[in-house]
């Protein structure tokens, strides 16, 4: 067995989630590696298609590691305006919450570049390839990727997404439950400033979110009846920019596309067992919500967080106690937030007059207690 190829830690995916963890555990003794099949290009001045809010927490946590810099390119977000499809309102107001701001809305690209880097920099092992097959064995597990090169490791992370390889290689089921919705994502220049405001409409046929990005650009996230997709997919540039400004009432004036929508199938996902000696799963490979709250990347790396706090002062990071306590402590995390995503998903995905008052209702009574609303930015500010 050659030295080069035996780990403390093998995270199988390098994205956002993957690469942060790594990054933490650089600052502790292990031997850590990340196995990545498409590692990130340096970014360009275009628009990313994939963009995130991030909460006050997660980014304290990126800056601190150092991945947080220049090259991300992140709009701080100051007030959120909620409506509801028969004039319920709820406002979020960071001055009025007494913080900076209440999220960062940053593109996938950039930060990934950075994060790529600055473990690079950090002594992290950075490796291209795909796995073929696992061994499992007593503390210490054998990766065998498709190039014939083996990889020894006390523990293996599934960082690899919702269609996770390692999770399959370890025989972990998955509970999933289809929301019959897609997501279409694309960003837009806007005839006005948007001065950092966030909007969100619960309508009748999905969700639509407006998050603001630097300079006078959105993105826009519009969670869509799958039969719907097909049309608003098919419209030509002016004709999407046109519907989606019309949509948001003309808030922002006129919009123009400045990135080709792309659309993706939601879905609520858990998996059976997110912790096992020498295996842990972090991310979309455990879980995933509907992208309304914008937490999915923040469940993630929070994740990322529990579990490096969690290795960090011990020398077995393969232990089993250790990683199903990781496990149980982010077990409740997730499945408020999948409760509460998936149930305001189906109150507003619904005709029945009794809950169009309900829920308008509620959006009104929420605004209109202060000390819940404090409740509700304490939690998504982690």
């Amino acid at each position: 067995m050659r030295r080069g190829a035996d780990y403390d830690v093998v995270v199988v995916g390098g994205g956002l989630t993957g690469l942060a963890l790594a990054l933490a555990l650089a600052r502790t003794p292990h031997r850590v590696a990340v196995l990545e099949p498409r590692p990130p290009q340096p970014p360009s001045e275009a628009w990313d298609t994939r963009i995130y809010a991030f909460t006050p927490g997660n980014v304290q946590w990126l800056s601190e590691l150092g991945a947080w810099g220049a090259a991300v390119r992140a709009q701080p977000v100051y007030e959120m305006r909620i409506f509801g499809d028969a004039g319920g309102r709820l406002d979020f107001d960071a001055l009025q919450a007494g913080l900076p701001q209440l999220a960062h809305i940053a593109e996938n690209g950039r930060l990934h570049w950075s994060l790529w880097q600055a473990a690079q920099a950090a002594g992290v092992s950075l490796l291209t390839g795909e796995g073929a097959a696992v061994g499992w064995g007593e503390g210490r597990h054998r990766l065998i990727l498709t190039d014939g090169r083996c990889l020894h490791a006390r523990l293996l992370v599934a960082a690899d997404g919702a269609q996770s390889w390692l999770r399959r290689q370890a025989g972990i089921e998955v509970v999933e439950e289809d929301y019959g919705q897609a997501g279409i994502v694309a960003n837009f220049a806007c005839e006005r400033p948007h001065r950092g405001i966030a909007w969100q409409w619960f309508r009748r046929d999905g969700v639509l979110a407006w998050l603001p990005l630097p300079g006078q650009f959105i993105s826009m996230v519009w969670s869509s009846r799958n039969a719907d997709v097909p049309a608003r997919m098919g419209l030509d540039p002016e004709a999407l920019a046109a519907e989606v400004a019309a949509a948001g009432g003309h808030r922002l004036g006129r919009l123009r596309l400045v990135t080709p929508p792309a659309a993706f199938p939601l879905k609520r996902r858990r998996a059976r067992c997110w912790a096992r000696p020498g295996l842990a799963l972090i991310g979309d490979a455990a879980h995933t919500v509907h992208p309304l709250a914008g937490q999915g990347v923040n469940l993630g790396l929070r994740d990322a967080r529990l579990l490096a706090q969690t290795l960090a002062a011990d020398a077995d990071t393969g232990d089993g106690d250790r990683l199903r306590a990781y496990a149980l402590r982010r077990v409740e995390d997730v499945l408020a937030l999948q409760a509460v995503t998936g149930g305001l998903k189906r109150l507003f995905n619904n005709d029945a007059p009794a809950l169009a008052w309900l829920r308008n209702r509620g959006l009104d009574l929420t605004d209109a207690q202060g000390w819940l609303k404090q409740v509700l930015i304490a939690h998504a500010v982690r």
